[in-house]
């Protein structure tokens, strides 16, 4: 759980916070008087008892409140009173483990392991892959061709020259129904007429004027220059801290004044535009068109590549079988552990 021990305030003074309840239980043991430690006894102090304390082989007879003795393990304060007040066990008889979070230790059992073999056998098969490591002893026969006559077909091309009579033509040039302009007319375009049909629709709105208003909320550390309209909300008095609520007034950030505006455009008339100009018929040049063909060449030679037909009888092989095992594997089949009791010593981590 978080605790508060002081209270800063704006004006940089700190102020300590005073357990008024816990002061008045102490004063109530000790009667005002600070707790001294004494020492450690050898007489035997109990809760509620009246014994003095020996110190040094000395008993203590002259006990004042507040006065701290120590008894084994236990804690004794002499009270208002005049009697000793147990306060329990004390924590010095902890050890360092008392105060660690995690300990740890290492430890390596004593002892060895033994362990049975018994000779085995394994089956030796073919590998799906790797180095051949044994080659049968035998003969393949077999593996002969049988072929036919083979027919070849393939390509030729013929070589010579092809030469052509051409003629001038003329050709109409129409319009195209897509791709770039190449011919622009002459002529122009009127500018259209263009008149107000009727007017936009209108509408009243508030037309707002700026007020001053608070913008922004700003904080200023302890003991750092105040801001501006600062707001106390503390005081204090007779060792009292008094925390005020704070509030706020509303009321209108800004002043508004009714302006006509447009909401709607006007409609808009235009005539339509008219254009002059000169028709132009269009006509290309004089294009040379083939009007006769005639070729003539050489004969030439043909080589022709392909692959034979025919088929390879398949291959024997004639031999003797082999098994292949492995020599006596010595393979565990039992082990047990012997060993001995150990102690181990955990050491607080740091």
């Amino acid at each position: 759980m978080a605790e508060i021990s002081k209270i800063k305030v704006p004006s940089g003074t700190e102020y300590d916070l005073k357990d008024a309840w816990a002061r008045q239980q102490i004063e109530a043991i000790t009667g005002g008087s600070a707790i001294v430690f004494k020492g450690v006894s050898s007489t035997e102090l109990t809760d509620g008892g009246t014994e003095y304390p020996t110190i040094n082989g000395e008993p203590v007879t002259d006990l004042t409140v507040g006065d701290l003795y120590f008894y084994g393990t236990d804690e004794f304060i002499w009270g208002a009173n005049e009697t000793w007040q147990e306060l329990g066990p004390s924590l010095t008889i902890l050890g360092d483990l008392a105060y660690a979070d995690t300990a740890s230790a290492s430890y390596t059992p004593v002892g060895s392991v033994s362990l049975t073999n018994a000779n085995q056998t394994a089956t030796v098969s073919p590998a799906g892959s790797g180095d051949a490591t044994y080659t049968p002893a035998g003969t393949i026969t077999g593996a002969e061709f049988t072929g036919a006559s083979m027919t070849s077909t393939g390509t030729f091309t013929p070589a010579g020259s092809v030469s052509l009579t051409n003629a001038n033509q003329t050709a109409t040039v129409s319009k195209a129904s897509s791709g770039d302009a190449t011919y622009t007319p002459e002529g122009s375009v009127s500018a259209p007429t263009i008149s107000v049909s009727s007017a936009g629709s209108t509408t009243t709105i508030k037309n707002p004027t700026k007020a001053t208003v608070a913008t922004a909320v700003t904080a200023a550390a302890p003991g750092a220059t105040a801001p501006n309209n600062s707001v106390t909300y503390y005081s204090v008095s007779d060792e009292t801290l008094s925390l005020y609520q704070i509030g706020y007034n509303t009321g209108d950030s800004i002043t508004t004044s009714d302006v006509t505006v447009k909401t709607g455009d006007a409609s808009y008339s235009a005539s339509a535009p008219t254009f002059t100009g000169t028709g132009a018929r269009l006509v290309t040049g004089n294009i040379s068109v083939p009007s006769s063909a005639s070729f003539s060449g050489t004969a030439g030679s043909v080589s022709v590549t392909g692959t034979t037909a025919g088929s390879v009888s398949p291959a024997s092989f004639t031999g003797t079988g082999v098994r292949l095992v492995t020599e006596n594997i010595s393979v565990p089949s039992s082990a047990s552990f012997s060993g001995t009791a150990a102690t181990i010593t955990v050491s607080p981590d740091p």
